[in-house]
């Protein structure tokens, strides 16, 4: 069961569409795996909607009118006559399932990255990172394996770090987490991602992790290269 969600105002800031690529994208990945974000989703949307429409109306612009009567008039059958009479054919394309394969092991991407691309995969012990090319600058976006018994050591972040669980399950000392969990992570965080069963994430960093502890510290230099 998903336990971590974004913040109302992180889902407000997605439908106004004030996020960069890589945020909007990790938000909804989140959506397709949760109903609860989905209801709020869809009212402030409406909400947004509403907004809109009042603003145009108290611009006083006038809207251009049209032939077609008020549907308020209409019957039900009128109203399904008037909106299939067009004979203008529109092909809706299937969707393509994306799929990756890490070290044997195939997972089906959510769709909103279907038609984004994954660069070559790197690996460093039980971790895989795979950069996806959304060209953000200092923002870097990846899908990042861990194989089943790996970690990440102990770190915190000089910027943030957001993780979506895109299949498996992992735990730190912030709790246990699942497919469709949302994490958003800043400097003032420590953690110790460990998958027992291994998982998959979409991740998001604007700068390289710190580690944090002992012996872990020396591997700081390559800190970029898991987020």
């Amino acid at each position: 069961m998903i336990k971590h969600h974004p913040t109302y105002e992180l889902l407000k800031n997605y439908v106004d569409g004030a996020l960069p690529a890589s945020l909007s994208a990790g938000v909804a990945i989140h959506l397709e795996m949760c109903p609860e974000c989905q209801s709020k989703v869809i009212y402030l949307t409406e909400q947004k909607a509403e907004e809109s429409f009042e603003a145009l109306i108290s611009s006083n612009i006038d809207v251009p009118s049209t032939d077609l009567p008020e549907l308020s008039t209409l019957s039900f059958d009128q109203m399904i006559s008037k909106i299939t009479e067009s004979d203008d054919v529109v092909e809706s394309q299937l969707s393509i399932e994306k799929v990756i394969e890490i070290k044997g092991n195939k997972f089906k991407l959510p769709a909103v990255l279907n038609n984004i691309t994954i660069g070559k995969a790197s690996h460093v012990g039980k971790l895989t990172r795979a950069r996806l090319q959304l060209n953000e600058g200092e923002i870097h976006s990846s899908l990042l394996c861990i194989e089943p018994g790996g970690s990440v050591p102990e770190h915190t972040h000089k910027g943030f770090e957001l993780t979506v669980l895109l299949a498996g399950s992992f735990s730190d000392n912030n709790g246990d987490y699942v497919k469709g969990d949302f994490i958003l992570l800043d400097q003032e965080h420590h953690h110790h991602p460990i998958s027992e069963n291994g998982c998959l994430c979409y991740t998001v960093a604007n700068d390289a992790l710190h580690f944090t502890q002992g012996l872990n510290k020396l591997l700081n230099p390559i800190g970029s290269f898991i987020y």
